[in-house]
C-alpha cells in the first residue's frame, strides 16, 4: 500500500512549511549558540602541479564572515600534540556545522556551491588557521533527513571537518587586518641591507621593488619591517632576486635607497614559531655541518 496522499511528510516537489521551519529554527540555533568565523576559498584551483597533484602555490584572498557552529564539547580531536621524528606536531580536529542557507546567502558573490575541501576557516577566539579536509554535504549527525529532504534537495546544514592548518609559504592576503597579521610574521624573510643616502621611509607591508616601474620589475616584495638606524629592510613574499648596488623603490612611501655590494641573509634571524613551540632547523643545521663535510672533493665523509 502507497503512503497517504493527504499526509506526505516527504514530498518531492516542494518544499513544505514545516520543513522551512526547521531550517530558521537551525539558523536561529546557531546564531545563538555559534560563534563567528572567516571562511576563506581556495582561489588558485586553475594552477595544479600534475606530477603531485597539489597546487603550486595556494592563495586565499578572500575572507567571509558567517556563523558557525562548534561541535566538540570537550576539547579538540585528533592526534592532539606530540613529539615525532619531525619534532613537535600539533595535529588538532575540530567539527563545524554552518547553516546551507546561510552559507549561499553570505559566499553569494563568489558563486560557490558549498565549502570545499582544502579551504580554511579562521577562528578568532583562538587565532588559529583550521583547514577543511572533508565536508558532509548529503547528510550529517546533527540531522538524518528530519521531515525529508531540505532546500534545493538537500539537508539544511554542511558538517565540515578540518584540521589544525599547516602553513608551507601560501599568499594569505584578505584585506582584513586581524587575519592577514596572523600569517605574516610566519613567511619566510629576506633582510636587504641598504646603503645610506637614501630618502623616504618604508611603510610595513608596502610594495618595494628594483626595476623602472613596478610592472617591469625584476625583484619585488613587501615590507615587514624597516629599521631606519641600521638601514635593513626585512621583506617576505619575495619574487625575484634582489641585485646589490640597485635601487629599491617603495610603492606607497616613494622611499629610494640602494643596495649594498653584498646583501644580508640570516637564517637565524627569522625563524618563524608561530604554529611550532619548537623551532630546530638551525640547530640541526648548524650540528651537521660539524659532522658532514659538503665540499665537492669529499661531500660524505667526517671531519
Amino acid at each position: 500500500m502507497a503512503t497517504s496522499v493527504y499526509f506526505n511528510n516527504f514530498p518531492s516537489s516542494q518544499i513544505t512549511s514545516e520543513q522551512l521551519l526547521v531550517e530558521d529554527l537551525l539558523i536561529e540555533s546557531m546564531q545563538i549558540h555559534g560563534m563567528d568565523l572567516f571562511y576563506l576559498p581556495r582561489t588558485s584551483r586553475d594552477s595544479v602541479d600534475q606530477l603531485f597533484g597539489e597546487d603550486t602555490l595556494k592563495q586565499y584572498l578572500t575572507a567571509y564572515n558567517m556563523e558557525m557552529y562548534l561541535e566538540n564539547v570537550t576539547g579538540m580531536e585528533g592526534e592532539g600534540d606530540f613529539i615525532s621524528k619531525f619534532g613537535l606536531e600539533i595535529r588538532d580536529e575540530i567539527s563545524l556545522l554552518v547553516s546551507r542557507r546561510r552559507f549561499k546567502y553570505t559566499t553569494e558573490a563568489a558563486n560557490l556551491i558549498r565549502p570545499r575541501e582544502g579551504d580554511l576557516i579562521y577562528v578568532p577566539l583562538i587565532q588559529n588557521f583550521f583547514e577543511i579536509t572533508f565536508v558532509e554535504h548529503e547528510n550529517d549527525q546533527a540531522m538524518f533527513y528530519t521531515l525529508g529532504r531540505g532546500r534545493g534537495g538537500n539537508v539544511y546544514v554542511y558538517a565540515l571537518k578540518c584540521k589544525q592548518f599547516v602553513f608551507s609559504e601560501e599568499i594569505i592576503s584578505t584585506g582584513i587586518q586581524q587575519i592577514d597579521e596572523q600569517i605574516r610574521d610566519s613567511y619566510k624573510r629576506v633582510q636587504i641591507s641598504l646603503k645610506s643616502g637614501g630618502t623616504g621611509t618604508y611603510a610595513n607591508d608596502e610594495i618595494v621593488f628594483q626595476g623602472t616601474t613596478l610592472a617591469n620589475a625584476s625583484a619585488q616584495a613587501i615590507v615587514h619591517n624597516w629599521n631606519s638606524g641600521s638601514r635593513l629592510l626585512d621583506v617576505y613574499r619575495t619574487q625575484g632576486t634582489f641585485a646589490s648596488n640597485t635601487v629599491t623603490k617603495g610603492v606607497t612611501s616613494t622611499a629610494s635607497f640602494t643596495s649594498n655590494t653584498t646583501l644580508a641573509v640570516s637564517d637565524s634571524a627569522f625563524d618563524s614559531d608561530a604554529f611550532e613551540d619548537v623551532v630546530d632547523n638551525t640547530i640541526i643545521q648548524g650540528e651537521s655541518d660539524s659532522i658532514l663535510d659538503w665540499t665537492e672533493t669529499n661531500p660524505f665523509g667526517q671531519t
